[in-house]
């Protein structure tokens, strides 16, 4: 299986797309809840508003498909792209500084949000300083 660099999420309560990239060369995961309907809401009447997260095995599963790249960038349009990098800085610490970005985006297609992720990333290498590793 390949490993690309940089990785895009866009997430919604109903799905998750991973695209892991680099300069050429593109690989996509879709991840859906398992219940597979995306109705994650508390019932209402609940002590709690919200979102309630038997989505962990969700979470855990998108976190899981970002794994290989090194550098992450969250889109969607609604709250589930805070909510995953919440849980990311929550429970899996160690991939939390790999979030360069959490963005909000309308509802694109594929090729939009890929596009988006590759002009989000293009413009954030220019800008940040490139270190050279000792040989």
């Amino acid at each position: 299986m390949p490993s690309h660099f940089h990785a895009v999420v866009c997430i919604d309560h109903a799905e998750a797309l991973v695209f892991e990239f680099a300069e050429s060369g593109v690989t996509e995961h879709r991840i859906l809840p398992k219940d597979r309907q995306g109705n994650i809401h508390h019932k209402a009447g609940s002590m709690s508003s919200g979102h309630a997260h038997d989505s962990k095995a969700y979470l855990t599963a998108v976190t899981d498909a970002l794994q290989p790249s090194h550098e992450l960038l969250i889109v969607g349009h609604g709250t589930a792209k805070d909510e995953l990098a919440s849980f990311i800085r929550d429970h899996v610490p160690a991939v939390a500084p790999r979030i360069m970005g959490v963005e909000t985006v309308d509802q694109s297609t594929n090729g939009e949000i890929l596009a988006f992720a590759r002009k989000f990333f293009e413009v954030r290498d220019r800008t940040t300083p490139q270190l050279n590793t000792p040989t």
